[in-house]
């Protein structure tokens, strides 16, 4: 993982161990068919390896002080963000398989979200992903704290407030005080 002070954004670098586990685990998947087992020898002898490096290569995930982006694919480019006020969990995920290929699986759960919703996301292959996952929460956790404390200009403007109600009490005050005398 970089920081890049300036604009206090955190980039996610992913593990090259990521490219054969993509390889693998859909040339497996594939062979558990019918039709996919002569695809998938297609698949083990090239295509698969240029699809896994192609997508590994564009797989961009990057983390500023509002929200989470992540994008991927090759020929449909999906790209999401989440809110980090939407983020109500980091689930760490790691199988026997991930663990076989120094992986880990970041599962989001966000605010609304139910089941067949297109606004979950799992992050595979990151490196680091504990410090990662702990990163985001610090972030959303400042983030929501920094949006129940007041700011000052808030503050200002909250006395600024106060003091012109003050003023218009003060003047319906005379023009009551006024209206007795006219009357009496």
């Amino acid at each position: 993982m970089q920081t890049a002070p300036a604009a206090d954004l955190v980039v996610a670098k992913f593990n090259p161990l990521y490219r054969p586990y993509l390889l693998v685990s859909i040339g497996l998947t594939m062979l558990c068919t019918i039709i996919g087992a002569p695809i998938a020898l297609i698949w083990f002898c090239g295509v698969g390896q240029w699809w896994s490096r192609h997508y590994f290569d564009l797989l961009q995930c990057t983390l500023d002080a509002k929200a989470l982006r992540f994008r991927k694919g090759i020929l449909f480019q999906v790209e999401k963000t989440i809110p980090l006020e939407n983020i109500q969990d980091v689930t760490f995920i790691e199988g026997p398989v991930l663990k076989k290929f120094q992986l880990a699986t970041l599962k989001f759960e966000t605010a609304g979200h139910s089941m067949g919703q297109a606004h979950d996301m799992q992050l595979t292959g990151i490196i680091d992903a504990h410090e990662f996952r702990n990163k985001i929460i610090e972030r959303r956790d400042a983030l929501r704290h920094g949006a129940h404390a007041p700011s000052a200009s808030a503050v200002a403007a909250g006395e600024d407030q106060t003091a012109l109600m003050r003023a218009m009490l003060a003047k319906l005050d005379e023009i009551a005080v006024l209206l007795r005398e006219r009357r009496g």
